[in-house]
């Protein structure tokens, strides 16, 4: 005779238990009431450099990232949005390129970018962080991939000092920027942009971004401010950089005489841009051009 328990022991099926998940979590809050985050499967090099706090890490999501002060500045899934966009349009928009100044950018994205143009002579890079460069070329090899390239002249110091005292002259000048806080909150204002015009050849042009259109909207209107005091040709366009704040990303391209709108040449094996998203995307969306 079958007791109870022994039915319901035969019926019940057995408890499985899924499979916890990781649950380390980079969040980065981009705005006071705006926060984005990535789960994080493991931690690959996390340091308190003499100029901020440096971390890359593994995403399931975006592959891995660089971060710098709690803001990610790039993404191995999504890094050719943004990258493809602050170099080629400039460098597609000037009659003869030859020598180009990168302001920032030590991990070597834009570099690399501009690295693929042939007529590119020299491309001098000014970041004030060692440690970013040398970071980007042991974790992040796709990007950091051409900061030992012989026509790459790379430079550790502040870029400030080096624009306001350098006699070299170039004919691109991308200002690829941290935040505006601390080291770099002089570069979103008007002394700098007479510094740069200072160094630039006759034909010469300035592209440095200039935030979202929703999470920095003062930022954004007073960078367009500053270079209309300084460049006779400032004009705005945008694209779309999914993990940067709102996914909405503006850029500032001024011009001491090119139309930066323009494109005079082609690049292939692009991932982004193109010579028809180059044009498309100095159209502004009317409320874009409203706020500037």
């Amino acid at each position: 005779m079958e007791t109870t328990v022994g039915k319901i022991m035969e019926t019940t099926a057995p408890v499985v238990r899924a499979a916890r998940k990781n649950n380390l979590w980079l969040t980065e809050e981009q705005t006071e009431n705006m926060r984005f985050s990535l789960r994080v499967t493991r931690t690959l090099h996390q340091k308190k450099t003499p100029y901020q706090d440096l971390l890359i890490a593994d995403t399931p999501e975006y592959g891995r990232v660089l971060v710098l002060d709690g803001a990610i500045q790039l993404t191995e899934r999504d890094e050719f949005c943004y990258s493809e966009m602050m170099a080629h349009v400039p460098l597609c928009s000037h009659p003869d390129p030859k020598r180009v100044l990168i302001v920032g950018g030590g991990d070597g994205a834009i570099l690399r970018e501009v690295l693929r143009h042939p007529y590119v002579e020299r491309c001098t890079l000014i970041d004030i962080d060692r440690e970013v460069i040398e970071a980007s070329k042991k974790y992040l090899p796709s990007v950091g991939c051409e900061l030992e390239n012989p026509r790459a002249d790379v430079r550790c110091m502040d870029a400030l000092a080096y624009i306001e005292t350098t006699s070299d002259r170039f004919d691109v000048a991308i200002v690829d920027s941290t935040d505006p806080v601390e080291f770099a909150a002089g570069l979103f204002q008007a002394p700098f942009y007479a510094n740069i015009k200072r160094i630039l050849n006759p034909h010469g042009i300035l592209t440095e971004l200039t935030e979202s259109p929703f999470a920095d909207t003062a930022l954004m209107r007073q960078a367009i401010a500053e270079m209309r005091k300084v460049f006779p040709v400032v004009r705005m366009y945008w694209g779309a950089v999914p993990t940067y704040p709102t996914g909405m990303w503006t850029y500032g391209a001024a011009s001491l005489a090119p139309d930066p709108s323009a494109p005079l040449r082609e690049i292939w094996g692009t991932r982004y841009y193109t010579r028809e998203i180059h044009k498309a995307a100095f159209v502004l969306p009317p409320f874009l051009k409203a706020l500037i």
